[in-house]
């Protein structure tokens, strides 16, 4: 009657023992103080599991453990693990970021509701509790075979850290390899109490050599089976196991867990792309714009994760806040944003970097002192603004703050050095956050009011480093160098992480995108269209494509163009070349054209993006007025060329200037007197003459009369090269001719 007694003894006290690893709850005396609920996170797990799901698992576990040390409570982080396949280098990273000891305040639970072989089974082996579905199992790593040793040490170095107090070396050996035989043996522990250990028959040997009482064993594996064990066999055998439950809301119960906790964070499971923007300057609108380009061109590229280095020391408020707005804008489920500060985010920067999703710091880096100060005279004396200039400022930290579940207080301290912060505390879930005393007069919640933050106190904007950052909730733990970093992202090594830094084309560009540099641009481009029009040589409808191309470069860099823009001028051009070219006279096309290119320009000048109605007509009507004054500029301009084009030097030579009208061309051709008393006229031809084409006019062009080369234009469009033409009218240097009839003659 001995044994059966003891065998329920053994099982009462193992009973005890997993009731309270589990967390199950305990009758407490009356008198004793109710503890802090606990809080946690479920954390589902897909195949195969990569970098990213290895950095997702290690920062909420960090996460919570931060949470946990703030607000003196426990932590739950219950993972899902998946039946599947991955590669050991990523489970086995997983595995140590589970057993690392900066989650000391957290634990960790398995919840295995399908069988899992192979790999995944080692991340449970990393994890505090094992939770399963009674019909599941778990093991055979090796999936038939035995692991490479060099792999076994790793999983064994695993478990010899004994947080799962029913996981022994001997259930770890006989997942490995299929050779292993394992035993369930009944021995007397120290304390004169029988106790059930999980040994091979190497450890068994062990044991009696070292003359330990073995009163029972009970083969649990043959030698050559796969070491796959059933969740409930394991359960009542007192190892691996601590319960089987059949659905996630019975693991929330088991843990005490409030129902939030099985809402799952949002997560992205596509492959690690992640760009790196330097931010190394002071913030300026040049810098807006090459930031603002930057980030457009990475997420159109697919980036998933957007790196910004900040080593700042602020600059202009706009362009800080533009840029922050823009970042914190991204969706996060599709783009996580990430500040890495090496040094400091000081003023403006330090808006920027409070725009992110994430902020990683060196331990002794800078964040903070965010006041706004203006310029009082030229060459640096610079003084505080007044509140009530700034008070909108500080809506726009609240809203970051927000957005970004970051304190806004804290970061509200940051530009109004009278603004006090204090640690509250919620008597009911033991939350810890920071509130100004008239946020904590506005809840409605019953914070209770703790230390003042040091960082707060009067006359003093708050500055923090990393160490600190990471204490009251602005940043992540710190890091102590990128490649940290990188680890924790989960980047992986191929995706290659240079940060793209201002050049010369970024200024280049942002000069283009001037009002001033624009005008200059549009107005060029339609002289030297006109200059082409009267001295089709080439040269000048060339340089014309060239400044437009510079325009439309420069706004599609900028992001206020497109291929819409794009597409609407090169039809434009294509309508006006059909109706110059083509279609006698000016009408439908060639009105369309011009509204085409007219409106392309006006809307690769701007997005009209987040603008009132009346914003966007002002816009529009402001770069109307500058294309209507780009055209009457050229309009003057052609005015004077048309006067003193042929005495213009080189000009002149692209031009068939008619005889004696050219001052002082002495060594070209000229009439004789006899030809003007001949004819009556003072010009080279007169009304009514035929002459030849001698190159197609389009509307103008060059005719030959007998041997004479002149400049002529089209009464009617275009006639083609080799054409019969008679003169109809002469009005200065300009003849005027059309196809002539088939009863003229050549003189």
């Amino acid at each position: 009657m001995r044994r059966p007694s003891l065998k329920f003894s053994c099982c009462l006290i193992t009973a005890i023992a997993s009731c309270a690893s589990v967390g199950l709850a305990q009758e407490k005396p009356a008198d004793a103080a109710a503890p802090a609920p606990r809080f946690g996170q479920f954390l589902t797990l897909t195949s195969p599991i990569g970098d990213s799901q290895v950095a997702r698992v290690g920062n909420l576990a960090m996460e919570l453990q931060a949470r946990a040390v703030r607000e003196n409570r426990d932590a739950v982080l219950i993972l899902e693990i998946p039946p599947g396949s991955s590669r050991f280098g990523q489970v086995s990273d997983l595995a140590r970021r589970l057993t690392s000891a900066d989650a000391s305040r957290v634990r960790t639970v398995a919840w295995i509701p399908k069988t899992v072989h192979g790999y995944h089974a080692i991340i449970a082996l990393a994890c505090h509790d094992v939770v399963m579905d009674p019909d599941a199992a778990i093991g055979d790593i090796g999936r038939g075979s035995a692991l490479p040793k060099e792999e076994q040490e790793l999983i064994l170095s695993i478990s010899d850290r004994r947080r799962n107090s029913r996981l022994s070396r001997g259930v770890v050996m006989a997942m490995m390899d299929p050779a292993v035989e394992l035993l369930r043996v009944e021995l007397e522990g120290a304390t004169g109490f029988p106790e059930h250990q999980m040994l091979t028959p190497q450890e068994l040997k062990i044991q009696r050599d070292n003359a330990v009482a073995i009163t029972e064993t009970l083969k649990i594996k043959d030698a050559g089976a796969p070491g796959s064990f059933n969740a409930s066999d394991a359960q009542r055998s007192g190892f691996l196991v601590a319960k089987t439950v059949k659905t996630r809301r019975d693991v929330a119960a088991l843990y005490e867990l409030p129902t939030e906790a099985m809402r799952e964070q949002s997560t992205n499971d596509q492959p690690v792309n992640a760009r790196m923007i330097a931010l190394h300057e002071a913030i300026t609108p040049l810098t807006e714009e090459f930031i603002l380009r930057q980030i457009r061109i990475s997420v159109a590229e697919g980036a998933n994760i957007l790196i910004f280095d900040i080593d700042s020391p602020g600059g202009y408020l706009d362009s800080s806040v533009n840029i922050a707005n823009t970042i914190a804008e991204l969706d996060p489920a599709k783009v996580t944003t990430v500040a890495w500060i090496s040094d400091r985010a000081l003023s403006g920067a330090a808006v920027v970097a409070l725009g992110t999703d994430r902020i990683i710091m060196k331990p002794d880096a800078h964040l903070g002192d965010a006041g706004v100060i203006r310029e009082v005279e030229e060459g640096g004396a610079f003084e505080r603004v007044p509140e009530k200039l700034w008070s909108d400022f500080l809506v726009t930290l609240q809203n970051l703050a927000e957005r970004k579940n970051r304190p806004p207080a804290l970061l509200q301290a940051m530009v109004d050095k009278n603004l006090q912060v204090f640690e509250v505390r919620h008597p009911d879930t033991g939350r810890v956050t920071y509130m100004s005393e008239y946020e904590i007069e506005a809840s409605n919640e019953n914070w209770v009011k703790g230390a003042v933050v040091a960082e707060s106190r009067d006359d003093v904007l708050l500055t923090v480093n990393g160490r600190r950052a990471h204490e009251l909730g602005l940043a992540d733990k710190p890091c102590a160098d990128f490649e940290e970093v990188r680890l924790r992202l989960g980047v992986p090594e191929s995706n290659r992480l240079t940060p793209v830094a201002r050049t010369w084309v970024d200024t280049f560009v942002w000069v283009l995108r001037s009002q001033v540099a624009g005008f200059g641009l549009i107005t060029l481009a339609i002289l030297c269209m006109y200059l082409e029009a009267h001295l089709p040589s080439g040269l000048f409808g060339i340089v014309s494509l060239l400044l437009f191309a510079l325009f439309f470069w420069s706004r599609y860099l900028g992001g206020t163009s497109g291929s819409l823009e794009l597409i609407m001028f090169v039809l434009g051009v294509g309508l006006l070349a059909l109706e110059i070219f083509v279609i006698p006279g000016f009408g439908v096309f060639g009105i369309s054209g011009l509204l085409l290119m007219a409106g392309s320009l006006v809307l690769a000048s701007h997005t009209f993006a987040g603008m009132t109605a009346g914003q966007r007509f002002n816009e529009s009507m402001g770069s109307l007025g500058s294309l209507a004054g780009a055209l009457t500029t050229v309009i003057v301009v052609a005015v004077a060329l048309n006067r003193f084009l042929p005495s213009i030097p080189f000009l002149n030579r692209l031009i068939l200037t008619p005889p004696g009208y050219a001052a002082g061309d002495d060594s070209g051709p000229h009439l004789t007197p006899s030809v003007f008393a001949d004819n009556g006229s003072s010009g080279p031809v007169q009304m009514g003459d035929v002459g030849i084409t001698a190159s197609t006019l389009r509307p103008s062009g060059k005719a030959s009369f007998g041997e004479q080369f002149l400049d002529v234009v089209s009464d009617g469009g275009y006639i083609d090269h080799g054409t019969q033409v008679e003169v109809i009218r002469v009005t200065g240097n300009r003849i005027v001719v059309r196809p002539a009839t088939p009863t003229a003659e050549l003189t």
